[in-house]
């Protein structure tokens, strides 16, 4: 047979002693027909074909010229996959068919593997260098992740066989570091814990052998004391942290770089093992490797962008809190680099990447430190005619933009985001200017905070909620409910009007005291900006600031008149014009305040004589005149105001309604301290009438909360509105009467007096009489509460 003639062409050659110096130049086209022979061997063993043939191979490797490697490469394929597929050691026997006699199937197996062995230490003995173990190894790999047991298990002894030859016999002649080197450590490592003793043990050997072969290269006597002190502190069963701990700063130590990155990489996707075991050994072992400080900042990139396509396949809780754990150690070690890489992973918008940032922020000086550098990356925007078109969509801005808008709603980032509120504020102000500036206006005044459908919203729109919900998710929900009830957000959505937003926002944060201080600090650091946008909304805020606070308590008055001076001179007339707005502030010239309030009592004086034309404009100048003395008040006035304006409630003009209505807001406010508790008690009274204007006819006729805490007193307040001219205020007022009688029946038994009752009969009797059908309807279903109330409040 042609296995016959291969044997004892090899005989004849190994007995002549001048054949190596000859040149045989058909060796390839031999053993290529020696491999298919091989691979059409049966998965069973029941003759010594395996065995002779590699040894064939073996001494035909010895022949010149040297096999390439694209030979060698499938000679190691074919001959690895033959022995390693083989069933079980225990299963050999039964796999066989019958023959008589029956061979010695365990002496067959046994002489095959040593075959098997002898061939992959001609190899080295052809090449001894590093390269070589490396280039044997990496034909190893497959089976080193296969997951039967007993396949890893052959591999594993093959390998471990392999090294104890090259260490005890072969003096590796040049220093080599092939990168593949880590990844095959990796490999080993992971099988620390395997299930199969053998190759527990196998595995530990091949890693000290591998470490033994490094430090040899480096000639390092010292170090290899060091391995076999290791190597005995595991023999003694000491813990896997500090063996771990000790075996990674070795790793460390004598891995280049990019070793180590592939050790690493292969550690990562042992994450998605098929084995627990392995995983957990994995997840350790890394974490071991970012505690350590081994990953350096070159390979933070490689390393996240591994992690997070591992991520999905990662099942156990345990191991994902361990990497996120090791992700949290990574970010404290290279912040930048790791946010940077985040980053660039994924759109903001995909979930997938919220484990990462969330990791960032388990220490609450990491995830400070990232979002003042994503507030970084927010400022770095390019002018419009450096970007191109294609480039728009990638703007480092945008995604730390989108990354903003996520973290305000993950609560780990909830302390942080309201540490950095001012900052966040100005540069998503800013930043939505700078999108009007780019043109990116597209998905802005389409959007419906009620639609369905998760769609990703665009630039502009994102910038948007983002600001909406910096104020929601920090608690400050009045500022947020302000501008909602105003319509004020919507000013956001046009450049034309983003000035006016700005402004209205900077008053209802001086309103409600939302941030004053740490905003006007930033405001006076963005007016030194030589950025046109930051100087635009710096002023805005400040001017505001003035008239809706005592800005005093914060800044000295000749520190605000330098800041406000500085702005005279910017080129923007809009800077110039408001930084003269803010010069002439009650606050920057005391003496307007005596001018202002004597100016206040007068045109309160013309108040109730005014005709209903005039009214409009008088309501104008009032809120005027109170914006201008801001935070100086109107003192005793402005319970005479609320006063004037309630009545004004009901007029039968729809403007008059609502500027009333929007000037009683500014009113409660402008009393000060002294007089809060007077207004307080006002605007109870008018609490359930801008109640039922929340269903005015007038769209303007918006304002207020309600606090349901006195039922009986907003019952008697809510009967007037029974005899109301207008229907649909009629209408709320009979439902609200309804709910109050259904759900506060008790509490009103006890309350309401005598004379309440007798109102409440009156109002019911007009009721039964009234024209509309749904009046009485409504009499007809209440009767029997309005019965019974009177007879139990009668009694007592």
């Amino acid at each position: 047979s042609f296995l016959s003639a291969s044997i004892m062409l090899v005989k004849a050659l190994s007995q002549e002693s001048s054949a190596r110096s000859y040149k045989f130049t058909q060796t390839p086209e031999l053993i290529q027909c020696l491999l298919c022979i091989l691979e059409k061997e049966p998965n069973f063993l029941a003759n010594l074909f395996r065995q002779k043939i590699i040894l064939v191979i073996m001494e035909l490797s010895h022949l010149r010229p040297r096999l390439k490697p694209t030979v060698k490469s499938r000679i190691l394929q074919t001959c690895l996959q033959s022995l390693y597929n083989l069933p079980p050691v225990e299963m050999l026997k039964s796999s066989l068919p019958a023959l008589e006699p029956a061979p010695d199937v365990l002496g067959l197996y046994q002489k095959s593997m040593q075959a098997l062995d002898l061939l992959l230490q001609a190899f080295i003995s052809e090449n001894e260098s590093m390269d070589e173990i490396c280039f044997l190894l990496q034909h190893a790999e497959p089976w080193l992740k296969s997951s039967k047991s007993y396949e890893r298990k052959r591999v594993v002894q093959s390998v471990f066989l392999l090294l104890k030859y090259v260490v005890d016999y072969v003096k590796l002649t040049e220093e080599a570091m092939p990168s593949g080197l880590g990844r095959q450590v990796g490999l080993l490592l992971l099988l620390w814990r395997d299930q199969d003793q053998l190759t527990q043990s196998h595995s530990h050997q091949c890693v000290y052998l591998l470490l033994q072969l490094l430090i040899q290269q480096k000639g390092s006597a010292s170090e290899f004391m060091h391995l076999n002190k290791m190597k005995n502190s595991e023999a003694q069963a000491h813990k896997d942290s500090e063996l771990f701990c000790s075996l990674v700063k070795t790793l460390d130590e004598y891995l280049t770089v990019a070793q180590h990155t592939q050790l690493v990489l292969t550690l990562l996707q042992g994450l998605c093992s098929h084995d627990g075991l392995s995983c957990h050994l994995a997840s350790e072992l890394l974490l071991t490797i970012m505690e350590d400080r081994s990953i350096k900042p070159e390979q933070v990139a490689e390393t996240l962008q591994e992690l997070f396509q591992q991520l999905p396949c990662v099942i156990l809780t345990s191991i994902l809190q361990t990497m996120m754990k090791a992700v949290a150690v990574l970010g404290m070690q290279h912040t930048q680099q790791t946010v940077e890489v985040i980053l660039s992973l994924c759109p903001p918008s995909d979930r997938q990447v919220t484990p990462l940032w969330k990791a960032l922020a388990t220490n609450s000086r990491l995830a400070r430190k990232v979002v003042t550098l994503l507030y970084v990356k927010l400022r770095l925007r390019p002018p419009r005619e450096l970007i191109k078109a294609p480039v728009q969509a990638e703007l480092v801005s945008l995604l730390a933009l989108g990354t903003i808008y996520e973290l305000l709603y993950m609560d780990e980032y909830k302390a942080t985001v309201r540490w950095a509120f001012a900052g966040i504020l100005l540069g998503l102000l800013t930043q939505l200017h700078y999108l009007f500036e780019l043109d990116m206006v597209e998905g802005m005044s389409d959007y419906q905070e009620e639609a369905l459908e998760d769609k990703a919203l665009s630039p502009c729109r994102t910038c948007l909620e983002a600001l909406k919900g910096l104020f929601w998710t920090t608690n400050y929900w009045e500022v947020f409910a302000h501008l909602k009830l105003l319509r004020g957000w919507e000013l956001f959505e046009h450049l034309e009007t983003y000035t006016e937003g700005v402004t209205l926002l900077a008053r209802a944060m001086a309103l409600y005291d939302c941030e004053v201080k740490a905003v006007l600090g930033q405001a006076v650091i963005f007016l030194k900006s030589p950025e046109e946008r930051d100087n635009i909304v710096a002023i805005l805020i400040l001017t505001e600031f003035l008239s809706g606070q005592e800005l005093t308590q914060y800044m000295s008055r000749r520190t605000i008149d330098s800041v406000l001076n500085l702005g005279l001179n910017n080129p923007k007339p809009l800077v110039r014009a408001m930084s003269l707005k803010g010069l002439s502030s009650s606050l920057m010239q005391p003496q307007k305040v005596v001018l202002l309030r004597n100016q206040l009592t007068g045109l309160l004086d013309s108040f109730l004589k005014a005709q209903p034309q005039d009214l409009l404009g008088l309501m104008e100048v009032l809120g005027d005149v109170l914006h201008h003395l801001g935070a100086q008040g109107v003192g005793a006035v402005s319970v005479k105001m609320a006063q004037h304006l309630l009545p004004l409630f009901e007029a039968e003009q729809e403007g008059v309604r609502g500027g009333a209505i929007f000037l009683y807001g500014d009113v409660i406010y402008s009393g000060g301290k002294k007089f809060r508790q007077a207004l307080k008690s006002h605007a109870f009274q008018a609490l359930v009438p801008l109640l039922f204007h929340l269903a005015d006819s007038c769209p303007e006729v918006v304002t207020v909360e309600s606090n349901f805490n006195s039922y009986h007193q907003f019952l008697m307040q809510a009967l007037v509105y029974l005899d109301s001219p207008n229907r649909r205020l009629k209408l709320t007022a009979m439902k609200f009467i309804g709910g109050i009688l259904q759900d506060y029946f008790s509490n009103l038994c006890f309350y309401l007096k005598k004379d309440d009752v007798k109102t409440l009969k009156k109002y019911f009797e007009t009721l039964r009489q009234d024209p509309d059908s749904m009046s009485r309807r409504f009499c007809k279903h209440f009767s029997k509460d309005v019965a019974e109330l009177s007879q139990y409040v009668m009694i007592f």
